[in-house]
C-alpha cells in the first residue's frame, strides 16, 4: 500500500513539475533526439534501395513494424469520436505516412539529393504561414520569424556544402516541395487534435492509415515491387528493424508528444537539424569533405533555433474580461 501511495505522490509531481514548466527542457531534448534518429534515416533507406528495395515496399514494411510494436500499448480505442475526426486521422496517414514518404523519395529519382534536401527544408516556413492562415489566433512573433529566416539560410549553406551548382528539374523539385507540404499540413492537423486523443493513439492511426493508403500503390507495382527474398539478409531487416522501432514507432510517438508540449513552430524549427545529422554521417560513414561553409551554415542554423527560442513563439491576443 505504501508503495503504490509513494507511486502516485511521486508520479503527480513529476506531472505537476512538467505542467508548469520546470521540465519543460524535456521536450525541446525529445524533439531534438527525434530530429536526429530521422537525419539518420536517409543512410539507412539508402541501404535498402541499395538492395533493391523500392520506396514503397520500404515505407510499407516499416510502418508495418511499427504498428505491431504500438499495438500492445494501444489496442482498447479504435475508432475516433466523431465520422470526422476519423477523417482526420486519414489524412494524418496521408500527409505524415503515404505522401510524404512517396513524394520525398521519388523525388530523389529525379533530381540531386541537395536539392531535395534544400527544398523540403522549408517545412519549417511552410508549417508556420500555414499556423497564421488557419489559426487567427496565432499571430508570428518578430523574433521567431527571424530565428526561422536565420536558420533557414544556415540550412542552404549545409546542403549545398560549398557547391553552388544546383541542378533545376521541375518534377523533382516539385515532388520536393510536395513532401515539404505533406509535413506542414500534417503538423498542423495534429495541432488540435493533440488536445482530443492520446498521442499513442494518434500514433497508431498515421500508421494505420498510411498503410492502408499505401497498399493500393504497392499493388500497382505487381510482384516485381516485393523483394521478400532480400529479407534473408541480416543487412535489410536489421535497418528495416531500425526503420520501424526506431524511426517510426519510437520517433513518431517522440515527435507527436512534442507537437502537443511544445509551440507548433518552435518543435518545427528543430527539423532545421536534420540536415546537419545527415552531413555529419557523411563524413563520419561516407568520408565525404566538410567546408567552411557547411560549418558556418551549422552555426547559422544552431543560432537560429537560439534565437527563434529565446522568448515567447506566438504573441495570442489579450482577452478581455467581461465585467
Amino acid at each position: 500500500m505504501e508503495k503504490h501511495y509513494f507511486c502516485a505522490i511521486f508520479w503527480k509531481v513529476m506531472t505537476e513539475k512538467v505542467v508548469s514548466g520546470k521540465a519543460h527542457w524535456i521536450w525541446h531534448v525529445m524533439a531534438l533526439v527525434t530530429i536526429i534518429v530521422w537525419g539518420t534515416t536517409f543512410a539507412s533507406t539508402k541501404v535498402l534501395l541499395m538492395h533493391g528495395l523500392t520506396p514503397p515496399e520500404i515505407m510499407v514494411e516499416r510502418f508495418v513494424i511499427a504498428y505491431l510494436c504500438i499495438l500492445p500499448f494501444c489496442h482498447k480505442k479504435w475508432l475516433s469520436d466523431s465520422f470526422w475526426d476519423e477523417i482526420r486521422m486519414v489524412l494524418l496517414g496521408i500527409t505524415g505516412g503515404s505522401l510524404y514518404f512517396l513524394t520525398e523519395n521519388t523525388a530523389l529519382s529525379y533530381t540531386m539529393s541537395s536539392n531535395v534536401a534544400l527544398i523540403v527544408c522549408v517545412t519549417p516556413l511552410l508549417t508556420s504561414l500555414l499556423t497564421i492562415i488557419l489559426f487567427k489566433e496565432v499571430k508570428l512573433t518578430r523574433r521567431l520569424a527571424i530565428g526561422s529566416l536565420v536558420a533557414l539560410l544556415g540550412e542552404v549553406f549545409v546542403v549545398l556544402n560549398g557547391n553552388f551548382l544546383v541542378e533545376v528539374n521541375p518534377l523533382g523539385d516539385a515532388l520536393a516541395f510536395s513532401a515539404a507540404l505533406c509535413w506542414a499540413v500534417y503538423s498542423v492537423l495534429l495541432r488540435p487534435l493533440n488536445a482530443r486523443y492520446d498521442t499513442l493513439f494518434l500514433t497508431r492511426k498515421v500508421f494505420f492509415y498510411g498503410l492502408v493508403t499505401m497498399l493500393p500503390i504497392l499493388f500497382f507495382q505487381g510482384t516485381d515491387g516485393l523483394h521478400l527474398s532480400a529479407l534473408s539478409s541480416p543487412v535489410v531487416w536489421g535497418n528495416l528493424v531500425f526503420l520501424g522501432v526506431v524511426a517510426s514507432f519510437g520517433c513518431f510517438f517522440s515527435w507527436n508528444m512534442a507537437l502537443r508540449k511544445l509551440d507548433l513552430v518552435v518543435a518545427s524549427n528543430y527539423m532545421y537539424c536534420q540536415p546537419l545529422v545527415s552531413l555529419t554521417c557523411s563524413v563520419i560513414i561516407l568520408h565525404e569533405p566538410l567546408t567552411p561553409i557547411a560549418l558556418v551554415g551549422t552555426v547559422f542554423v544552431l543560432f537560429g533555433i537560439w534565437f527563434a527560442e529565446n522568448g515567447p513563439s506566438f504573441r495570442h491576443p489579450t482577452k478581455k474580461v467581461e465585467k
